[in-house]
């Protein structure tokens, strides 16, 4: 009891009063269902990170977030989240609590959230990100872009995640969510003990580089952005096979990297070889 005791009434500095105690309520469930480890990595130090998961069920991602909030002392981490959860009873008014960075691509299921949807244009998810970072917040993203209940493989990535990683230059912490029950029956649980296992912090700080020199170069339009593509590609792979390490599942495609070079080297085996 006073393990749960010491847990509860961790410092947050981060916080106000009342967001502290609100916080506080949230934590309950996770002191019995959440373990974790590499917390070491989620040391506060001020600077911006971008935090990356995998995705199973709509359960942890109401608990995983306030978990890590919570052992940062507060720190806002803001997630990148579909839009209509911010129109829901309650859910609603907690999203808002971590400012969160809405998308608006998919439609809701609910006609009535459906017809609050926002008609304006948004500036791109990407460049919202970025901004937030380089403003001192740090950001939250499931790469996969929605749940994914295979107890054994990862979706491939969105493309976005490999874009904000180079373009912000910030390190990125995979955080691999798995559960006992995924181990012990192969299936994703609706309800369940969470395995949170933290990872060290990933940089790329030459890919990133060389993705930003292409943003200022004008020339050759096509090939800049195929290049700025292709770096993206690559650390979203390299990214995504860290999470699978993490959460104890595998990414089932291709590195883009073996897939181009595969391409061109049939393409010089065709040159070399006319039919």
């Amino acid at each position: 009891m006073n393990n749960y005791r010491e847990h509860l009434f961790r410092p947050l500095p981060f916080l106000c009063r009342g967001k502290a105690v609100i916080m506080r309520l949230l934590m309950i469930p996770n002191l019995f269902l959440i373990r974790a480890a590499g917390l070491e990595n989620l040391t506060p130090d001020g600077q911006p990170v971008l935090f990356v998961f995998n995705h199973n069920n709509a359960f942890e991602a109401l608990l995983v977030p306030v978990f890590l909030i919570y052992r940062r002392g507060g720190q806002l981490i803001s997630f990148v989240i579909d839009w209509m959860y911010g129109y829901l009873p309650v859910i609603g008014w907690l999203m808002e609590m971590i400012d969160p960075v809405y998308v608006y691509h998919k439609r809701s299921t609910l006609s009535f959230i459906q017809a609050l949807r926002p008609e304006t244009a948004h500036e791109n998810t990407v460049d919202r990100c970025c901004k937030k970072l380089h403003a001192g917040t740090s950001i939250g993203i499931f790469p996969e872009g929605t749940r994914n209940a295979d107890a054994h493989q990862l979706m491939k990535p969105k493309p976005g995640i490999g874009h904000i990683a180079l373009k912000s230059g910030v390190p990125v912490i995979p955080v691999g969510i798995d559960f006992p029950q995924r181990s012990a029956k192969g299936k994703i649980p609706l309800l369940g003990r969470i395995i949170v296992r933290i990872g060290a912090p990933m940089t790329f700080h030459e890919a990133s580089t060389d993705y930003k020199t292409t943003l200022v170069e004008s020339h050759c339009v096509s090939s800049v952005r195929k290049r700025r593509q292709e770096l993206a590609g690559a650390v979203s792979h390299e990214i995504m096979l860290r999470l699978a390490v993490l959460s104890g599942k595998r990414c089932p495609w291709e590195d883009p990297a073996e897939k181009k070079e595969g391409h061109d080297n049939s393409k010089k085996k065709e040159q070399l070889c006319p039919v």
